[in-house]
């Protein structure tokens, strides 16, 4: 916490004199009545009343005190800092292509990709992680970043929708994919890039072929982990129909043999998940990646915080006034 008015804090030194001029005056102002004997004052108690009587200079005080402190603004600070924390850079590039409905995996394979990436994302808090999807195109959804409350509502928000709103062709377009995330992490300084390609398919869109991605991938440096997601054989497809929708089995068709050729050329592995068990396991796998320190920039944002100060005081100034009119009232 910091003091826009710091200032005012000098005046917390005023209140030494008043504490003295309290203890003199308390001194040589006590009451005197003049009696024949104290005998019969021998034994008498104190009672708890005399235990408060300084409570309301005490209570006075409290509320100086407080004033002066709201005077001086105390704020939260405000400003960027650096820090150094371990991570890796990681791109996370998800296949949104209609395939992706099919229910081989619990629920589809989209949720299914999208839950698990979430818990994958949770455990790595000091990482720079981004999301790069691909169907027939390719975009960025979110660039990297340690902000995983942002990246995890970008992420909540993906589906398979997006080529039936013309927002994308579909198709599975990997070597564009890839291309797009290899493209966010080329100027990375971490010593360890990673992309984590996710796809139930194999290429047949994009300008860009998938082992030319890999290719470039490779000469910077960026391994390149790759997941074929689907079971063997057939897999039950929601087709839409005319008031509702039709189950049907459609053939499962993953390029196995690109995939591996992709991770193989750029020192990253290659992982079947044919169900939602299998596919934690293959996060968990390459959850355990190396870690190298990253610079970050964080930011706080200000506020005024004099408001629990002012209450403060004002509270203790009710209960001083309370207290000299009812119990502790003293008459001249």
């Amino acid at each position: 916490m910091s003091f826009a008015n710091p200032s005012y804090l000098f005046l917390l030194l005023l209140l030494v004199p008043y504490v003295v001029w309290y203890v003199l005056r308390w001194r040589r102002s006590h009451p005197v009545l003049q009696v024949s004997s104290t005998e019969a004052f021998r034994f008498s108690r104190h009672t708890w009343k005399e235990y408060l009587l300084h409570l309301p200079f005490l209570l006075r005080l409290t509320c100086l005190t407080l004033v002066l402190l709201a005077l001086a603004r105390p704020q939260t600070t405000n400003d960027w800092k650096q820090t150094d924390v371990e991570g890796i850079d990681i791109m996370l590039c998800m296949d949104v292509s209609t395939s992706m409905l099919a229910e081989d995996l619990r629920p589809n394979r989209v949720k299914a990709a999208r839950e698990v990436a979430i818990e994958f994302i949770s455990g790595r808090p000091n990482d720079n992680i981004g999301l790069t999807l691909f169907a027939g195109e390719a975009f960025t959804q979110c660039p990297m970043t340690v902000d995983h409350a942002v990246l995890v509502n970008m992420l909540q928000g993906m589906q398979c929708d997006m080529t039936a709103k013309g927002m994308i062709e579909d198709g599975t377009a990997i070597g564009m994919g890839l291309a797009s995330a290899v493209a966010r992490l080329k100027d990375s300084k971490a010593k360890s890039k990673v992309v984590i390609l996710l796809t139930d398919g194999s290429n047949n869109r994009g300008d860009i072929s998938p082992l030319t991605a890999a290719e470039i991938a490779k000469s910077f440096g960026i391994r390149v982990y790759t997941i074929g997601v689907g079971t063997n054989g057939l897999a039950r497809y929601p087709m839409p129909v005319a008031g509702g929708v039709q189950y049907i089995q459609v053939p499962v068709e993953i390029d196995q043999k690109t995939l591996q050729s992709i991770a193989q050329k750029t020192d990253g592995e290659f992982y079947r998940a044919k169900d939602t068990k299998g596919l934690h396991e293959v996060y968990q796998q390459i959850d355990k990646l190396e870690k190298t320190k990253l610079n970050v920039k964080k930011f706080s944002k200000r506020y005024e915080a004099f408001m629990p100060f002012a209450l403060g005081a004002l509270l203790a100034l009710l209960l001083e006034l309370l207290l000299r009119v009812t119990l502790l009232k003293r008459i001249p």
